[in-house]
């Protein structure tokens, strides 16, 4: 299991949210490079970048944090937030992204998602599936969707879609644990999708847990900026 830390950015710094609340920000670092190349540092390869100012305002704002780290770092970046058009998915992967994150642009305009899987294949477009309720949320979290999370997969996995970060937003930023039986019913319904945990992880037995129930990849945030998991266990 890859495990892929998180770097959120508002204003060009290192920040947490808790459950997708604006409201409810910390920030951690005001040099996003830094982190990034602690990381680095330690072994680790992946990492899963989030413009959340991009996901509010519905269009690529921190494009600039993406092309520095992409620069001066090998991590393979799985890059998300704010990518609404052809302009926005160029832009990043322009920037140095390996990959990018379609979340509500997914619900919002899926034509257009489905056509990306097509242009640039299915290893470089990652589905973001955030779950509220049951249902996908959209827009940094700040709605509620009528999309029912299975037909959701459904759909894109016949188009084509392998990756797939599922977030239960009802978990993130608590350290509460991971929503592992949620994961287990999409892996039950489609075992051969590469499904990336989001939200939750608190420790190395959550990590554990995720392993054993056959997820692909788990994203680790708030748990490393407050010390929960020592960056030298972060490794895959």
């Amino acid at each position: 299991m890859n495990i892929i830390p998180a770097i959120d950015i508002i204003d060009g710094k290192c920040v947490r949210l808790t459950q997708g609340d604006y409201a409810q920000k910390k920030i951690y670092n005001e040099n996003p490079l830094e982190v990034a190349k602690e990381f680095e540092a330690a072994g680790i390869t992946h990492l899963h970048l989030v413009d959340l100012d991009g996901a509010k305002a519905q269009h690529i704002i921190n494009h600039h944090v993406l092309e520095l780290i992409a620069s001066e770092t090998r991590l393979k970046i799985d890059f998300g937030g704010g990518i609404k058009s052809n302009e926005d998915i160029r832009k990043a992967f322009d920037c140095g992204a390996n990959q990018i994150t379609a979340g509500s642009i997914a619900v919002k305009n899926k034509e257009l998602v489905i056509e990306w899987i097509k242009i640039y294949g299915a290893e470089k477009i990652i589905l973001g599936a955030d779950v509220k309720n049951g249902k996908i949320a959209v827009n940094g979290w700040k709605e509620e969707s009528q999309e029912e999370l299975i037909s959701f997969l459904e759909n894109y996995i016949s188009n084509g879609i392998e990756y797939v970060i599922c977030t239960d937003i009802s978990k993130d930023g608590l350290l509460q644990g991971a929503a592992t039986e949620l994961y287990k019913n999409v892996l039950h319904k489609f075992p051969s999708l590469k499904l990336i945990a989001s939200g939750g992880v608190s420790s190395l037995s959550d990590l554990s847990e995720l392993r054993v129930a056959g997820l692909y990849g788990a994203i680790v945030g708030k748990a490393f900026y407050e010390g929960r998991i020592k960056l030298n266990e972060l490794k895959s």
